[in-house]
């Protein structure tokens, strides 16, 4: 048996993630290997991502984002509020924080109830009004990188959406190559509200919720002229999340992520009993 490693299991809006203080350098290298194996569900601790918080030189923290499949990613909207949360919670910075990723420098502010309000970068490489034409389907869709790739398709009846078999092959289109998209379809529930479901690049299944999505949906929904800011987003646990922009332009700015961030519990892992 070797050092366990202590770990939460947090939750924002439906994603859920394992967040690790990785500041003493206790994961063990390679990353990936170690995170698809925790991330597994029904035979570990099961979530859609690893998270780790690391020291950084040039702000109150790095985090290290992975995917389930033991990808790292550039960015996710979700995970990065749970672990400013965390970043609180074990000290690592304040109320008020500044920390890097691999898509950049970002702020983010927790309040007393557990709510993170996190600035995000400028989103960039929009597409409006794609044709993708895919299993006899002629598809309208729209493209935003807030961070990482997302597709964008308005579904009105979004419950009988074929998310998982649809989502899974646009994922891979190759409108959307080499690195393939995160897939959003959304429905239009009021002038300032849609519901949306997700199907994750890197999970490569249905989330229950999806930070980056959501921030491309509201943002993609009002250059289309079907909603205006500020958009709240109900997701497929039913959490809600809320996206606030402005559009200078055609483009949008002052772009912030606001919605929980919940601890579920807390836990330890030997690391040597995944194989690492």
């Amino acid at each position: 048996m070797g050092a366990k490693i202590p770990f939460l299991k947090m939750s924002g809006a439906g994603n859920d993630f394992i967040v690790i203080d990785n500041r003493a350098g206790l994961v063990p290298e390679p990353v990936g290997a170690l995170a698809a194996r925790l991330c597994a569900r029904r035979d570990a601790i099961g979530a859609d991502g690893l998270l780790l918080l690391e020291k950084s030189g040039r702000a109150d923290f790095r985090m290290r984002y992975y995917n389930a499949d033991g990808s790292e990613a550039d960015m996710c909207g979700n995970g990065a509020r749970c672990i400013s949360r965390f970043a609180l919670l074990c000290g690592a910075a304040k109320q008020e924080m500044r920390f890097e990723n691999l898509a950049g420098d970002f702020k983010s502010l927790v309040d007393q109830a557990g709510q993170v309000a996190l600035d995000m970068t400028a989103p960039h490489s929009e597409a409006l009004n794609l044709r993708i034409e895919q299993d006899g389907l002629d598809l309208l869709g729209h493209s935003l990188n807030t961070g990482v790739p997302h597709l964008v398709l308005e579904w009105p009846g979004l419950s009988a959406a074929p998310v998982v078999a649809l989502g899974r092959k646009l994922r891979h289109h190759a409108a959307f190559a080499p690195k393939g998209t995160n897939v959003n379809f959304v429905e239009v529930t009021g002038p300032q509200s849609l519901k949306i479901r997700t199907y994750e690049r890197g999970v490569e299944d249905e989330t229950l919720a999806c930070g980056t999505g959501s921030v491309a949906a509201a943002i993609l929904m009002a250059r289309a002229g079907r909603v205006k800011a500020p958009v709240t987003l109900t997701t497929l646990s039913g959490g809600q999340l809320e996206v606030r922009f402005t559009l200078q332009g055609g483009q949008a700015v002052d772009v912030q992520l606001i919605g929980d961030a919940r601890v579920r519990f807390a836990g330890e892992f030997d690391p040597a009993e995944f194989g690492c």
